[in-house]
């Protein structure tokens, strides 16, 4: 009985979960979680196939600097014109001498940008190293609709969230037989709570807070 209560009480609040997602803005706001944390926990502007080298591959070709500086700070820009300038100027000589510069401008470009994130630099990272999540953010961004990026990761979401549930429900039936089962269930009921406690604190609170709270 006890069980049976606790399912139907974890399924009443799963239920009103996901009949929320049905808001358009609500979606939206779930788009933000997750891309935020995928910018926190995958940061992609150190991959090849990333913005801030794509920019700056484009200035190259271009020689337009500005199409660079966004990606830094204003006491950054003069170092990374200096920087630009003289990489440019070495682009029609000697192609060995040309792509060492070339490598060491882009290293500089990239870890005075995540400077500005207050991230450390790990070096630059091959294309295709980025989480999927980013790639479909960017092409959201690319073809400027956001509606197939919202439809999968609400779908994703929610299988998510229903696995967790899932295991925590299945294991709420074996939790008392033993130690080795009881511990299962502890560590996939705080796996569960824990992920829509964070979900709903950034929600109430923004990410700002939910993440200085983690800390």
């Amino acid at each position: 009985m006890k069980t049976q209560n606790l399912s139907n009480s974890i399924s009443k609040r799963q239920n009103g979960f996901f009949s929320r997602k049905k808001n358009g803005i609500y979606q939206i706001i779930l788009l933000s979680i997750m891309l935020f944390y995928s910018q926190a926990l995958f940061a992609h502007c150190d991959s090849y196939d990333g913005p801030v080298i794509k920019d700056a591959f484009e200035a190259l070709e271009s020689n337009k600097v500005n199409l660079i500086l966004k990606w830094v700070n204003e006491d950054q820009e003069e170092k990374i014109t200096a920087l630009f300038k003289k990489t440019y100027s070495l682009k029609k000589g000697d192609r060995e001498i040309y792509k060492i510069v070339e490598m060491h401008f882009l290293e500089t470009l990239v870890r005075l940008h995540r400077e500005t994130e207050g991230e450390p630099y790990t070096g630059l990272k091959p294309a295709g190293s980025t989480s999927k999540i980013i790639q479909m953010a960017d092409n959201s961004i690319e073809i400027a609709s956001v509606e197939e990026l919202t439809t999968n990761l609400t779908a994703h979401i929610e299988n998510v969230v229903r696995e967790k549930f899932e295991k925590v429900i299945e294991l709420a039936k074996v939790k008392e037989e033993s130690l080795e089962y009881g511990r299962a269930y502890v560590g996939a009921y705080v796996d569960y709570t824990h992920s829509l406690e964070a979900i709903h604190s950034i929600l109430e609170h923004g990410i700002t807070q939910h993440m200085d709270h983690m800390e």
